[in-house]
């Protein structure tokens, strides 16, 4: 850390990184797509099998209760092969779990479903897992904030496309069609064509050149022996908050996306496709969020703008509990642009200073993005009991211990040097 203090720099990224920084960047805008899309898996499924809002999230659940399961294994895996070949293994693991849509759509089976919404889950993961910190081992550690909220752009944009794909695709009007046969078939189509662009990009990154990232000047590896390695990554106090905010965070971001389509019908809002238009602005905002934040963030110290995005993101929430019609959808769609910083700037606070103990620190933390699972779930339970509104008292906490993590939580008390 020291060393960063003699040497500032303004560079996004080290000397001929910059290509390798686009190339992974444009995969952001993959899994970006791949969760969003998923996302718009929630009210079809409910529709399909009359199911409560508790038991629609579960497709919420299975994708990122693959996070939970899968994210330690890709650690050691990208220790095993790299990073490049983790990230083409990623990508054809999607390819299979976009396939088994198929065979869900035909036999019309909700468990069948959940499996496959789970293998691409695993393949998501997988890719985050792996692009994440690669992205932030790219140049200098001040300026990770930057280039992740550079990269996690890409990502909204992908999130921005995906609902209206899904409302001219996916979302079908149920009384349109003759059975619930031919519903749950309209999405396979649009996973057949996923499938197989993913598997063209696969291949496009195992021919990419892709430098390995063996040492950084502040992500340098341990050596063997060194006691540092010898340190439980849980008595890094602000590590730990950080990953407790990635969950509250992807929870609650997530949570919004998957039940706004039926909120906003109770809303006084008759069509699905106009529903999941909204939930597409909902992602734009994060993406014009990213971009601007990018450059705020050159003039804002991380920390301080999360507190401040994360308190005005909790008034908003809680305006649109209070209120009905316009003013109720458009103070949740607005929630999409203070989300917007917040995932790549918890993620690079929580990993400062770790230095050799880096790829523990991610690997806790993207472990944490299973609040995906969990929140939603919650949301959805709390919503079929008191009402979908009432149940916006969970994301309004959610930001709220985001705002004291932007502001207090997020200062390390100990690095890897101390």
């Amino acid at each position: 850390m020291a060393t960063q203090a003699k040497q500032p720099s303004a560079a996004l990224t080290s000397p001929g990184y910059f290509l390798p920084f686009i190339t992974v960047t444009a995969l952001f805008f993959i899994f970006g797509f791949i969760t969003n899309l998923n996302m718009a898996l929630v009210p079809h499924l409910r529709s399909i099998f009359d199911l409560p809002y508790a038991w629609a999230m579960l497709a919420e659940s299975a994708f990122f209760l693959a996070y939970f399961v899968f994210s330690s294994p890709t650690s050691k895996l990208i220790e095993t092969i790299g990073y490049k070949r983790t990230m083409v293994v990623s990508l054809f693991i999607q390819v299979a779990g976009c396939l088994l849509f198929v065979p869900a759509a035909r036999m019309v089976s909700f468990p069948l479903f959940l499996t496959a919404v789970f293998v691409v889950g695993a393949g998501v993961t997988a890719l985050q897992t792996a692009v994440n910190p690669y992205v932030s081992i790219l140049g200098p550690e001040h300026s990770a904030p930057v280039r992740l909220t550079l990269a996690q752009a890409l990502n909204s944009l992908g999130g921005t496309i995906a609902p209206i794909v899904a409302g001219a695709f996916i979302l079908t009007d149920p009384g349109k069609l003759a059975t619930k046969a031919a519903v749950a078939d309209t999405v396979r189509g649009p996973y057949i064509a996923i499938a197989g662009s993913l598997l063209i990009l696969g291949l496009a990154v195992a021919f990419a050149h892709l430098p390995p990232i063996t040492e950084t000047q502040s992500f340098r590896p341990a050596k063997e022996g060194d006691p540092v390695l010898t340190r439980s990554i849980w008595s890094y106090k602000h590590t730990v908050l950080g990953a407790i905010g990635i969950f509250l965070y992807v929870g609650v971001e997530v949570g919004l996306a998957s039940i706004a389509v039926n909120y906003f019908k109770t809303q006084g809002m008759s069509s699905s496709q106009t529903a999941s238009f909204l939930v597409s602005l909902y992602w734009g905002g994060a993406l014009v969020g990213r971009l601007l934040g990018s450059w705020i963030l050159t003039k804002i110290p991380s920390g301080r703008l999360l507190g401040v995005f994360g308190i005005t993101a909790a008034i908003l929430i809680c305006l649109s509990m209070v209120t009905s019609g316009s003013v109720a959808i458009w103070t949740l769609v607005l929630c999409g642009f203070f989300n917007s910083i917040m995932f790549p700037n918890i993620f690079t606070l929580g990993i400062a200073g770790l230095g050799p103990l880096t790829s523990k620190g991610s690997g806790l933390i993207m472990t944490a993005v299973v609040g995906g699972a969990v929140i939603p779930y919650m949301i959805g339970a709390l919503a079929d009991r008191a009402g979908i509104q009432h149940s916006f008292v969970i994301p309004a906490i959610c930001y709220l211990y985001i705002a004291y993590y932007g502001l207090s939580g997020s200062k390390p008390t100990r690095t890897a040097t101390a």
